[in-house]
């Protein structure tokens, strides 16, 4: 892609997301449909005061139509029956953008409750409900988050999601590995469900593999009850990436970087994400960069930092170019693992980190709760074998360390940590020195198991772990689910709520733990 198409790619996608009323001749001389357009479901993302993204993405069958531009309507309204509609237009849905629409609403009315559904022709898709966020100087009286990450297919049925559903939360954060991009095992046993898809690499299957994700109800379900917010992880592109390397590739490599291309196109087409996201430099890569964190404010209650851990990290320690995977190691044997320029976030992201943080406790009305949100566990495992794992946080330890650095220096009301990735429910107290367990508590951490993708370990083994590492409060690898924040001026309250069985669709779920932070004292306190 030129530097010219790619201007040209951005002003059509900015024209497709822009507001317009709807014209007259809109509603006439409909397509002739051969299948139901909305298959893959509606959604919202990124609430603010005044609006919210709306999304869907049309499933067409028909050669002719598949290539060709639409017209598709939209509506927003105060009831589910659309009685009393505030707000309708119009969006366009590209070939090019794969039939997505994303809608940029403004106008709304802050911290109100709406609904919204897609018309093309006589098809009309489910109906959505979303919110905005409170005026920025509000301080709402209470807040309920979900968070929640990877849901590999063939690991397990969403269930997860329906009882989330039933949480009713205002705000969804999804932290990462929306999709997985393998084949079906070889090996079928234990597995909850199985597809034909190839390992993702083109934008083609990229494509596919977002569309058997969001074939699911309980997913598409999920996504209609309230706005979501998104980041990602490896597995939207490729297990273990590192910015512009992946295995078996030389660092920005062709080959690599257009499959990367094609994965943060498919990432974009299939989220309810602005298209400010989608400014960046041009390169003959095309989808050379997307601007995945960003800040949601929830008026002074909370300040959510939605990191992006993947496009800008340095390659993992002591990782070979061969190897499928990030290895684990011993320090003594790894110098580069204590090298202080190596990065998660890399420097321009730490710095806006910094400055979020700095933010927010910068005025009288200063931010109750700051929230950062990103993929992984921040908190340290001293392992019983003495290695370290270099894919997370562990891996990156002298950004971490800035990062505590940071937060003792800014000193926000409550930090509180949010994350996914290793498929394990942990509750940790964050220490300003993460080697020092005698050091301040300054921070509490929750990162969230996965709505369904497997572990890979043992109770047993992170029993141990347990053991060597005193910060660790809770962890649990035998169970998938999600996690709800409650979150009010004076409290915080984690609820992690997990599924009976992930090989049924139909599983009941429960609560495995409930935590507690107060409001001026950092620090998980079983409830």
């Amino acid at each position: 892609m030129t530097s010219e198409q790619r201007r040209q790619f951005l002003r059509n996608a900015a024209l497709a997301a822009s507001v317009a009323t709807l014209p007259r001749w809109a509603w006439s001389n409909p397509p002739a449909l051969q299948n139901n357009p909305f298959a893959l479901g509606v959604a919202s993302g990124d609430p603010a005061p005044d609006g919210v993204v709306l999304w869907t993405r049309l499933l067409l069958v028909d050669p002719a139509q598949m290539l060709s531009t639409h017209t598709v309507r939209w509506e927003v309204a105060h009831d589910a029956g659309f009685a009393q509609i505030v707000q309708k237009g119009e969006a366009t849905a590209l070939p090019a953008l794969g039939h997505s629409v994303h809608v940029e609403l403004q106008g709304l009315q802050p911290a109100r409750w709406y609904h919204y559904r897609f018309m093309l022709g006589d098809a009309v898709s489910a109906t959505g409900r979303t919110r905005t966020a409170p005026a920025a100087g509000d301080m709402p009286g209470a807040l309920r988050v979900a968070f929640a990450s990877c849901q590999r297919w063939e690991h397990g049925h969403y269930a997860a999601w329906r009882h989330l559903t039933a949480d009713q939360p205002d705000l969804v954060l999804f932290l990462g590995d929306y999709i997985y991009e393998y084949a079906t095992p070889k090996t079928t046993t234990d597995l909850a469900r199985t597809h034909s898809l190839r390992h993702a690499t083109t934008l083609a299957d990229y494509r596919d593999r977002y569309a058997l994700h969001k074939s699911d109800p309980a997913l598409q379900l999920a996504h209609a009850t309230c706005p979501w917010a998104v980041t990602w992880d490896d597995h939207e592109v490729q297990n273990d990436y590192a910015a512009e390397a992946s295995r078996g590739e030389s660092p920005g490599s062709a080959a690599f970087l257009a499959q990367r291309s094609a994965a943060w196109q498919a990432f974009y087409e299939n989220m309810p994400l602005r298209t400010t996201s989608l400014r960046g430099p041009a390169s003959a890569a095309g989808w050379d960069t997307l601007q995945i964190y960003r800040r949601l404010r929830w008026g002074r209650l909370a300040h959510i930092h939605l990191l992006d851990s993947r496009q800008y990290r340095s390659w993992q320690a002591c990782r070979t170019p061969e190897a499928s995977s990030a290895p684990a190691v011993r320090p003594a044997d790894c110098a580069e693992l204590a090298q202080p320029q190596r990065s998660l976030l890399g420097s321009a992201q730490e710095r806006w980190l910094d400055a979020g943080l700095a933010a927010d406790t910068a005025s009288a009305q200063a931010t109750r709760w700051s929230v950062i949100a990103q993929q992984t566990l921040f908190s340290p495992r001293h392992y019983p074998s003495g290695t370290v794992p270099t894919d997370a946080w562990d891996g990156y330890p002298a950004a971490r360390q800035r990062l505590l650095q940071s937060v003792a220096r800014h000193t926000p009301r409550n930090t509180v940590l949010l994350g996914g990735d290793i498929h394990q429910n942990y509750v940790c107290r964050v220490h300003a020195y993460a080697a020092r367990a005698d050091s301040a508590v300054v921070a509490s951490e929750f990162c969230g198991t996965s709505i369904s993708s497997r572990s890979g370990t043992t109770q047993a083994k992170v029993d141990a772990i347990v053991r060597h590492n005193p910060h660790v409060l809770l962890a649990r690898c035998d169970q998938r689910g999600y996690g709800l924040a409650d979150i009010t001026p004076t409290r915080w309250s984690t609820t992690l709520r997990v599924v009976d069985d992930p090989l049924r669709a139909d599983s009941g779920a429960s609560t495995l733990a409930r935590f507690v932070v107060e409001d001026g004292r950092a620090g998980p306190q079983a409830a």
